[in-house]
């Protein structure tokens, strides 16, 4: 079973994860978060790739891609420093990006890169379902690698059900058709598509990303979905607090 879903589905509800972004805020922090992240006990941790023309990313993780790609991250960096930490990481680590990366480091030698990091999961939100049934699925299990889709409150039944088939890992049910940092609840406004996501009792996970920033939010979209995601809120505290401040930021979402 995929590390992240096994993690999910042993856990049994109350799932969190942090997203972040390799390179930010120095070039050299990615492995000193994942260890914060790791003792703070986070469930699985997004490592986002730093790019340069995102599309679902709001200001807050804009702003940290920049600043990461002006630090020197880049790919192979990012694979060095994940390898080189790979045996004092136990928990899940999931890589999140565009595909477009990946088609020009090459989609063979990235598959191959992330496997050999201990890296299962991707999220790529650029490449398309059809594309990926019909290309690429074939390669990513030859690595032992799931993609995770994304779902809004406009995808349909029929495509979210088709998602559910095509998945390994978990489904990443965003909470607004936004983009991330959304400012307000989305996961209180919401509320009646969660609803209907947990009615259709779908084989894979269902965790809720985008909009998430407080305790509030994380424990209302548990009592949903399987577990929720924080990512522009971790970004913000790393830029006032710095690495230092991990511990106590996951204690005051996920406690």
């Amino acid at each position: 079973m995929n590390e992240v879903k096994k993690a999910i589905v042993e856990k049994k509800g109350n799932v969190g994860s942090i997203f972040f972004t390799a390179g930010f805020p120095k070039l050299d922090d990615t492995q000193e978060i994942l260890l914060k992240l790791q003792a703070s006990g986070v469930d699985f941790v997004e490592v986002g790739m730093p790019y340069s023309d995102p599309m679902a990313d709001g200001p807050t993780i804009q702003e940290s891609s920049s600043v990461a790609l002006d630090n020197g991250m880049n790919l192979s960096l990012l694979f060095d420093q994940l390898l080189g930490i790979k045996d004092q990481i136990h928990i899940p680590l999931v890589l999140m990006g565009y595909f477009n990366q990946v088609l020009k480091f090459g989609v063979d030698e990235f598959l191959e890169k992330a496997q050999a990091c201990g890296v299962q999961t991707l999220i790529l939100p650029d490449l398309p379902m059809i594309e990926y049934q019909n290309i690429y699925k074939e390669k990513f299990a030859k690595y032992g690698i799931s993609n995770v889709f994304l779902i809004t409150p406009q995808t349909s039944k029929e495509r979210i059900k088709l998602i559910d088939q095509m998945s390994d890992s978990f489904i990443y049910v965003v909470a607004s058709a936004s983009i991330t940092g959304t400012t307000g609840d989305p996961v209180k406004q919401q509320e009646s598509y969660f609803q209907r996501i947990a009615k259709m009792n779908l084989k894979s996970p269902q965790v809720i990303g985008f909009g998430i920033s407080n305790s509030e939010g994380f424990q209302r979209a548990n009592r949903f979905l399987d577990g929720a995601i924080i990512g522009s809120a971790y970004i913000k505290s790393l830029s006032v607090d710095g690495v230092r401040g991990t511990e106590d930021f996951v204690a005051s979402i996920m406690s």
